[in-house]
């Protein structure tokens, strides 16, 4: 039994075949999708699709990219949607300075006032942090003890992911560890402590290697999973396992 701890089927890509992608997943071990809000409408439609499907959860929240639009009607949506038994995060929310969709002030004003959301609701931060790891640090710096961290689709250098650990992050791993070029991340992935170690697939994006180029879904997990297990030299059942039970764990999946 798998968690796809990080996917995207609300995406438009999806709409012609949702229901055979969901099927596969469950054909493939990934019996739990946790599906990830980047805007309100996004957000809404993962929690619409949580309550139609067992073993799918939500979360709320707005990415970088859409941060200059942020006002506060759409953080009242966001406490609306946050009501649901179904919601079991906050997020994606953070910072990325590689695209810069979003000016840098709107982008940190967004995501600290997601943090904030969080804290309120007791729920933990799903992080996206792209080419932005000093200020992201920074501000999770202000909450550490007050919630609960993971660093979606981490791909942080190991000084970075000392200083993240110290905050108690978890880590959560995508296709691109999977990629012949991804040596320095392999390496990353090799020093975190096993029970910080999540899994995902960012789809429709970050296909593995097996399957690059194509749509992602979250039946391609496994592949993830299998890579990192010979990576920890862990047997892919035991690795499966401690995901899970991580997976449980941060994001508080009772039904698990």
């Amino acid at each position: 039994m798998l968690v796809d701890t990080h996917a995207h089927l609300q995406w438009t890509s999806f709409d012609k075949d949702r229901d055979r992608v969901i099927r596969r997943a469950r054909s493939t071990g990934v019996s739990y999708i946790v599906n990830i809000g980047f805007n309100v409408e996004s957000s809404k439609r993962a929690v619409q699709l949580a309550k139609e499907n067992s073993g799918l959860f939500a979360t709320i929240g707005v990415h970088p990219h859409n941060a200059d639009g942020f006002n506060e009607v759409q953080l009242k949506r966001l406490k609306e949607l946050l009501k649901d038994e179904k919601v079991v995060a906050v997020g994606e929310t953070g910072l990325d300075y590689y695209r810069n969709l979003s000016s840098r002030i709107a982008q940190k004003r967004v995501f600290i006032a997601q943090l904030q959301l969080a804290e309120q609701f007791n729920l933990p931060a799903v992080i996206h942090n792209r080419d932005a790891h000093q200020d992201v640090y920074q501000i999770l710096r202000e909450f550490q003890g007050k919630l609960r961290f993971i660093m979606h689709c981490y791909s942080g250098s190991l000084e970075m992911t000392k200083r993240f650990n110290a905050l108690g992050c978890y880590f959560s791993f995508a296709g691109p560890v999977t990629f012949p070029n991804s040596r320095r991340l392999q390496q990353t992935v090799k020093t975190i402590d096993l029970h910080r170690v999540l899994v995902e697939t960012d789809c429709p994006w970050l296909a593995p290697q097996s399957v690059r180029g194509k749509r992602n879904e979250p039946a391609n997990l496994p592949y993830v999973v299998k890579k990192i297990a010979e990576l920890r030299d862990l047997s892919v059942d035991k690795f499966s396992k401690a995901t899970t039970e991580n997976a449980r764990e941060i994001y508080k999946l009772t039904t698990l």
